[in-house]
C-alpha cells in the first residue's frame, strides 16, 4: 500500500486521536458514576485504568500488526497513533520501553524510563512554578 501523503496521514491521526480523546473523557465519566465524584477524585482511578487499557491494547495491536501485518500505514497511523495516542501515551511510552528491553538494552530501557519520569515530573513542576509566580 502507499504511504498516505501528510494531509491524509494527519487526518488518520486527528481523527483517531479525537475518538481516543473522548473515550478517555467515557472513562472518566464511568469513575464518576460507578463509586461517585468524591471518591472518583480523591485516586487517579481514570488515569491509571487508561494507562493501563491503553498498553494492554497496544500490545494486542502491535502484535497483531506483526502476526497478521498492518494492512497499510493509515491503519497504523489511526490506531497506534491517533486512537492509543489520544486514549493514553502511556501505551507508546511502555512500546517504546519493552522494544528497548526485547532488543538487550535495559540500560538504556532504565535510563529511558528514569528519565521520562523525572523529566516529566520536574518540568511540570516547573510549570506550576512558573505559573504561580506571574
Amino acid at each position: 500500500m502507499p504511504t498516505p501523503s501528510f494531509l491524509a496521514a494527519s487526518l488518520y491521526v486527528a481523527t483517531g486521536g479525537g475518538l481516543g480523546a473522548w473515550l478517555r473523557f467515557l472513562v472518566g465519566r464511568a469513575w464518576v458514576s460507578a463509586i461517585g465524584p468524591i471518591e472518583a477524585g480523591a485516586f487517579p482511578y481514570n488515569t491509571l485504568t487508561v494507562n493501563v487499557v491503553g498498553s494492554l491494547l497496544m500490545g494486542l495491536l502491535v502484535g497483531g500488526f506483526a502476526r497478521y501485518g498492518s494492512h497499510g500505514e493509515g491503519v497504523h497511523l489511526f490506531l497506534a497513533i491517533g486512537l492509543l495516542g489520544g486514549f493514553t501515551t502511556f501505551s507508546s511510552f511502555s512500546l517504546d520501553f519493552i522494544s528497548l528491553v526485547e532488543r538487550g538494552q535495559l540500560g538504556l530501557a532504565a535510563f529511558y524510563a528514569g528519565i521520562s519520569l523525572a523529566a516529566g515530573f520536574a518540568c511540570l513542576f516547573l510549570g506550576l512554578l512558573i505559573m504561580r509566580s506571574v
